[in-house]
């Protein structure tokens, strides 16, 4: 077919090159492979992926083994955590406790708390914010989408409508306090359609089909 159809071409070159990886036992994700043609495979050992070790607390103070471990699984990310240590932490009743739990232990980052973080980052997705008098909510998106693309992933109708974006970053909207304060501090951006969300930013979209402005 692909002799009939050149635009097959890639597909075919895809699947050649990821034979041979293969193989040889190396795996496709990572190997720098023709994006394109590898979509149209939909080959499972192309999608990103990353490895989980579960630790004891001698072995998560053990740079030499993590390094070692992080050597024999790239270029895929690998997260180390103590499960009985994460159970424990979640189970705290307050922020303070789980602190402080932190601190005796000396780890700087809960690992779950990691291993969203670097789950997004791996699978290409980041969170934008909108807050309002009803409810403040975290929204999904994928890296490298507009604002009118992150305002669609609310409502196609906010994407069609989009007029402009108020933007604020997540840290300057706590240390103001509110948004009225944050405006009138000078904080708030106004952005349009171009403008690619960056990971946390507070958003109130702008849109309407008519020359009334509505806000999320």
């Amino acid at each position: 077919d692909s002799r009939k159809d050149k635009a097959l071409m890639p597909v075919l070159d895809a699947a050649r090159a990821a034979y041979e990886l293969l193989g040889r036992g190396e795996p496709v994700y990572g190997s720098g492979l023709d994006s394109a043609g590898l979509r149209e495979l939909s080959l499972l050992s192309a999608k990103p992926y990353l490895y989980v070790f579960n630790c004891d607390a001698d072995e998560l103070a053990d740079r030499e083994l993590a390094a070692e471990l992080r050597e024999l699984v790239a270029p895929a990310e690998a997260i180390f955590l103590d499960a009985k240590f994460e159970a424990e932490l979640v189970e705290l009743e307050n922020d303070e406790e789980a602190r402080a739990m932190l601190a005796e232990t000396g780890v700087d980052e809960p690992g779950l708390d990691v291993l969203a973080r670097v789950g997004f980052e791996t699978l290409g997705l980041q969170s934008f914010l909108t807050a309002g008098p009803k409810e403040a909510r975290a929204w999904t998106i994928r890296r490298g989408m507009t604002a009118p693309e992150a305002a669609g992933v609310i409502h196609t109708d906010f994407q069609r409508g989009f007029i402009k974006a108020e933007v604020v970053t997540y840290d300057e909207l706590v240390a103001a306090g509110s948004m009225v304060a944050a405006k009138a501090a000078g904080r708030v951006r106004l952005e349009g359609k171009d403008y690619v969300l960056a990971e946390g930013d507070v958003v109130e979209f702008r849109h309407g089909s008519t020359s009334t402005t509505k806000k999320s």
